[in-house]
């Protein structure tokens, strides 16, 4: 049997694009014939894998792992709200949470080179997706994610499309409540001084358009502008929030922590597609299209 060099795997994944073990089992099976090789890959993946790589990720998972002081939280991208449903596509995402807390990948592509098997895929987490992708015929993608260490954790999942993580000392019960409230409410910073300076400065530039409609005068309108300017800050800012599940409708959450005994020192919330722009079908369109071809090939 002709020996299977790391060349020729590498060389038949780059035709391919599929997981670097089916590639040397189907160099294995081939007997060391890249075109037999190719066309065995072809013939189990198809070129589903290849074909994925461009299509946009905007639906998936947040997928948390907290192991005492320790934890991470990461955004897996899917194309379809379908496939996000798919258990084996949760388990990677799982799996990849749990990596990144353990082992502390600097970045995606660190992350992705790190060893992991699953449903017959592997040695790497990379080799799993892209051997996911090949099975299940859709594009995915680790997207990002965030680790933890050296202080309290609570995490909240609102589903799988909303993610938090607080990073606390104190009550953790309280601690969870803020998590929830946190996904509920989507506060940009815990106090008004961390919102970022350039949020500040575009509501600012709305306000002073708005108030200048007015036609006061001009103290008048600074004043007004101003005043927009702080409401936008409590709006915004955990502390000043109103907490999600206070009895009296009015305790803010900076209170709802004083009577815990609890300082939340920092959050991370994530949505599933965040800032992805999605691809919107025309369906009608789409019809059309295939009725025309249809007629065109009658």
């Amino acid at each position: 049997m002709a020996a299977i060099t790391a060349s020729m795997v590498a060389e038949l994944r780059a035709k391919t694009d599929a997981p670097m073990m089916e590639c040397k089992k189907a160099l294995t099976e081939a007997e060391g014939d890249l075109a037999k090789a190719e066309e065995l890959l072809r013939v189990k993946l198809g070129t589903k894998a290849g074909k994925a790589a461009s299509r946009v990720t905007a639906e998936g998972v947040i997928a948390s792992f907290i192991d005492g002081n320790k934890g991470a939280m990461i955004e897996v991208n899917s194309e379809t709200d379908f496939v996000s449903k798919n258990d084996s596509f949760i388990a990677m995402a799982n799996a990849a949470a749990k990596l990144i807390a353990e082992q502390n990948p600097a970045d995606v592509a660190a992350l992705s080179a790190l060893a992991y098997e699953q449903d017959g895929f592997g040695p790497t987490l990379e080799d799993v997706r892209k051997g996911l992708i090949g099975k299940i015929g859709e594009n995915m993608s680790f997207r990002r994610f965030k680790r933890f260490e050296g202080t309290s954790l609570a995490s909240y999942l609102h589903g799988s499309r909303i993610g938090v993580v607080v990073e606390f000392d104190g009550d953790a019960t309280a601690a969870k409540d803020v998590a929830m409230h946190v996904a509920a409410m989507k506060p940009v910073s815990v106090t008004s001084a961390d919102v970022p300076a350039e949020l500040i400065e575009k509501e600012r530039t709305v306000a002073a358009a708005k108030a200048a409609e007015s036609g006061k005068p001009a103290d008048i309108v600074a004043k007004m502008v101003e005043g927009s300017v702080q409401k936008y800050l409590k709006e915004v800012s955990l502390a000043d929030q109103v907490f999600v599940k206070a009895a009296d409708g009015k305790q803010t959450v900076a209170q709802m922590l004083k009577a815990a005994n609890t300082n939340v020192k920092g959050f991370t919330l994530y949505v599933v597609g965040e800032g992805i722009e999605k691809k919107v079908d025309d369906f009608a369109a789409e019809v059309a299209a295939q009725v025309a071809a249809a007629k065109a090939g009658a």
